[in-house]
């Protein structure tokens, strides 16, 4: 069993920084891609960042310049630190992992329970 659980959500001001935790945890061989959505009210869930094992990483559009995706592959942990907030970033933000929990494993996607970032004055 595999779990994932978040931290580091809150209530922030525009124009502050937000650093979001997500660790994993259970039967674990290897870790593959790590990323972090975010779903606001009344839309769909999209992907902020994400990040290989080897360190490559992506961004959204409307992250990009304020985001910053970074892992510690020996804790299983996943971190997105966010810059300059702004309120269009208030959503739920769910950590994702490609989990593989043994040698012979096909591995498969794990989701975290979410966290809440709301930024407001």
């Amino acid at each position: 069993q595999v779990q994932l659980v978040e931290s580091g959500g809150g209530l922030v001001q525009p124009g502050e920084t937000l650093r979001l935790s997500c660790a994993a945890s259970g039967s674990i061989f290897t870790t593959s891609a790590m990323g972090w959505y975010r779903q606001a009210p009344g839309k769909q869930r999209e992907l902020v960042a994400a990040i290989s094992s080897a360190g490559s990483t992506m961004y959204a559009d409307a992250v990009k310049g304020r985001a910053t995706i970074s892992r510690n592959n020996a804790k299983n942990t996943v971190y997105l630190q966010m810059n300059s907030l702004k309120p269009e970033d208030t959503a739920v933000y769910y950590c994702n992992a490609y989990i593989f929990a043994s040698p012979d494993d096909r591995g498969r996607d794990y989701w975290g329970q979410g966290t809440q970032v709301t930024v407001s004055s």
